[in-house]
């Protein structure tokens, strides 16, 4: 009997309509609530019957996420250590040299060597371990195209951008509204580039978590009444370089880091 590993594989199975049927939002949710034990496959009324017997509705002994996603981190640096890294360097944005290929990341260099170990002079945010690691095996070198498109609008977007939503813009608005100023300072800290005003935005800013993945954040202020609103962007080629998991990967642990930085000093 075939298993289902996580909640991604689980949402494959259904027909993505999100018809609410089993009192769950989207489809998303049921396959999260499958995941974590508290539905049955089966309570999908769209299911057809040799899905439900292939699968049983049963899941993987579920780990916790740190278990994981050292798994994961694992896996792929066995396949980094199969490719040829200085080769990859140029297709990548990157430079290669004594052995070690370096990817500037938020103005930040990281060094990868031939066993897909990292290491950087600063701190090592668990959150790019495995988009760091996926750039490297799957980017195709699409040179950036300057025209910004929502997560919604990329192909694999289409089921991540409600949950990118919470997890990433609707956070990274609470911390421009509380910390303005030092959200407008964190940016340039990181790199980022100060451009021409997109949509009119108060603050527009792109940033470079990979050479050739950069996110463009817009944010407008408070005015006349109206609350403060807040997005991000990519740029039309991100999937041809990134997938669409390591893509929502690096906007939540974006925000995750400026939250850390906004609550040590931006009081």
């Amino acid at each position: 009997m075939s298993q289902l590993n996580n909640p991604i594989e689980i949402l494959k199975v259904l027909n993505k309509s999100n018809c609410r049927e089993c009192n769950e939002l989207t489809c998303l949710a049921f396959a999260a609530a499958v995941f974590k034990g508290n539905r049955q496959l089966a309570e999908c009324p769209h299911l057809e019957r040799d899905v439900i017997e292939r699968f049983g509705g049963k899941t993987e002994t579920r780990k916790t996420p740190e278990q994981g996603a050292d798994e994961t981190v694992e896996q792929l640096k066995k396949k980094v250590a199969l490719i040829n890294l200085s080769s990859a360097a140029q297709r990548l944005g990157a430079r290669f040299s004594d052995g070690k290929l370096t990817i500037s990341i938020c103005g930040k260099n990281f060094d990868v060597d031939s066993n897909g170990n990292l290491s950087s002079e600063i701190h090592m945010h668990p959150w790019l371990t495995i988009p760091i690691l996926n750039y490297i095996l799957n980017c195709r070198g699409m040179p950036v195209s300057g025209k910004w498109v929502p997560l919604r609008e990329l192909e694999g977007g289409k089921i991540w951008y409600r949950l990118f939503g919470q997890r990433c813009e609707e956070p990274l608005k609470k911390v421009a509204d509380s910390y303005t100023d030092l959200f407008n300072d964190m940016l340039h800290i990181f790199n980022g580039k100060q451009v021409e005003n997109h949509y009119q935005s108060d603050i527009s800013l792109v940033l470079y978590p990979l050479p050739l993945v950069p996110i463009l954040i817009c944010y407008w202020r408070p005015e006349d009444g109206l609350e403060s609103s807040l997005n991000v962007f990519f740029d039309s080629t991100a999937e041809d370089n990134l997938n669409i998991e390591s893509i929502y990967a690096l906007g939540t642990g974006l925000v995750r880091m400026f939250e850390k930085i906004a609550f040590t000093h931006g009081s």
